[in-house]
């Protein structure tokens, strides 16, 4: 068994969907970045990564390859499954955390674990939480949102 941390935040901005989880989620501002700044989807991406030990999601999608401008972080997160996959893993569980003021994640958590099936990690292996910073810092100020996660994989033996 390996397990393996992961973090992201970004900043809210004006004029940009707000994604999470590969779910569009209805907010008058969404989350700066190269990709699509998921930050549910980076945070969960880093966690199988470092899990494996392969280091972090800038030495596998760097901000400065084009390949990643504007990209799908769900399409992000299939291929590291798929990585982990060839590599000899399997993912046991997944549990993650979204910390915003606003919007309100739980009338979205369906629909993201569900999004996040497509990237071939089943919602049955996936705990998604949403929390608030209670008025503190960044994040309670409502400049950005950030999430972590933590990845349990097991090697398949062949």
């Amino acid at each position: 068994m390996r397990i393996g941390i992961g973090y992201d935040s970004h900043r809210l901005v004006e004029g940009r969907k707000l994604i999470l989880g590969g779910v569009d989620i209805p907010f008058e501002k969404g989350l700066l970045g190269h990709s699509d700044g998921d930050v549910l989807c980076h945070a969960i991406i880093d966690a199988i990564i470092g899990s494996m030990g392969e280091g972090d999601i800038g030495r596998h999608f760097p901000d400065t390859d084009n390949r990643w401008k504007d990209a799908s972080s769900i399409m992000l997160l299939k291929h590291v499954v798929d990585l982990a996959k060839s590599k000899g893993f399997e993912i046991e569980w997944i549990d993650s955390i979204v910390i915003t003021e606003k919007p309100k994640l739980a009338p979205h958590i369906d629909a993201i674990k569900d999004a996040i099936s497509k990237a071939g990690i089943s919602p049955l292996i996936l705990n998604i939480k949403a929390k608030t910073n209670e008025g503190m810092g960044f994040i309670g100020h409502g400049e950005g949102i950030a999430a972590q996660a933590v990845c349990l994989l097991k090697e398949i033996r062949s």
